[in-house]
């Protein structure tokens, strides 16, 4: 007789997601949000926005739960609008009941996209957070308004943690001519990280994001990784699998880094057990010349009515008992 093996139940899942646009559909004359409104050539309208709800939530609650067989208790956000659109989320019918908290500030983004932190508070307890500002200029010495760096300092099951989720500047200008624009986007998150190893004995870190740069990409591996992080990611890379595709190219700029320290087995702490992409068949278009690419909301200006132009990805922890 065979038995299937039981998934374990200390594996705890920390994921990314870059939600494609998570608007709500009233129009802020603040930001550059007109496209998404019931009026707009997008027709963002209510009952679009309640399809977006549920489809997120679904894929949220769905992350790591094969071999945790609970939901993550820790999701980076990019691509929300507010605090608002957050909060719907969570009130989405497969997340409603999950005990998810969240930290959001608003950044000085044009389009008035922020990042964002859920988490579970009955296995992680904020004790600090801010919004740190990524000041870059473009060529013409304008400031870029982009997003800043989220920064939340937390107990995992009483471990101190310090989660860095990151939405680098965009190559909409072009990969080498914006390429400066993630480097110092880089330095930003050491800067960070310096501080706290300044105040701290052996912080622990985990700096998730979409970089707009793939693992091996300047900005990533040589500014950003350093010889106390560690990048999952880079064994997921390939030309057949990526969290986002462009022009049938795969990409992987959602990625997920953490402190070697996560290697070490030492009780009342985590380890790394896991890493992978959130690619499941419900979230990837299911035929025609798109087929396997992410099921996304918008193609231009084409409703395609999916979740997302990206996958999420995601690290498991193992709690040591």
């Amino acid at each position: 007789m065979f038995f299937k093996k039981k998934p374990a139940q200390d594996l705890y899942t920390v994921g990314f997601y870059n939600l494609e646009n998570l608007f709500d559909i009233r129009n802020d004359p603040e930001t550059l949000d007109d496209d998404f409104t019931p009026e707009s050539v997008l027709r963002w309208t209510k009952k679009r926005y309640r399809n977006k709800l549920f489809k997120l939530g679904r894929a949220i609650s769905d992350i790591g739960y094969k071999t945790s067989r609970r939901p993550p208790v820790l999701v980076g956000l990019a691509e929300v609008e507010n605090r608002q659109v957050i909060e719907a989320l969570l009130e989405s019918r497969r997340l409603k009941d999950k005990g998810y908290k969240l930290v959001h500030y608003d950044s000085p983004d044009e389009r008035g996209i922020d990042t964002a932190l859920i988490y579970q508070s009955r296995h992680f307890e904020v004790t600090a957070s801010e919004a740190v500002p990524l000041l870059v200029d473009n060529p013409d010495g304008q400031r870029d308004y982009t997003r800043d760096i989220l920064h939340v300092t937390g107990l995992l099951n009483n471990q101190r943690i310090h989660l860095l989720v990151n939405h680098w500047p965009s190559r909409r200008d072009g990969d080498e001519d914006t390429a400066y624009k993630r480097v110092a986007a880089a330095g930003v998150v050491h800067e960070i990280m310096d501080k706290v190893k300044r105040e701290e004995e052996a912080p622990a870190f985990i700096i998730m994001g979409d970089f707009n740069d793939n693992p091996f990409s300047k900005s990533v591996k040589e500014h950003l990784l350093s010889p106390d992080l560690y990048n999952p990611m880079e064994r997921l890379h390939s030309h057949d699998r990526g969290s986002a595709n462009y022009n049938f190219k795969w990409s992987l700029f959602d990625q997920i880094l953490f402190s070697r320290d996560f290697f070490v087995e030492k009780k009342g702490t985590h380890s790394f057990a896991h890493a992978d992409i959130f690619d499941k068949r419900f979230l990837r278009e299911w035929s025609g010349k798109f087929k396997g690419t992410p099921f996304r909301t918008y193609a231009g200006r084409r409703y395609f009515g999916g979740y997302s132009d990206h996958f999420p990805v995601y690290v498991q922890l193992k709690l040591n008992v």
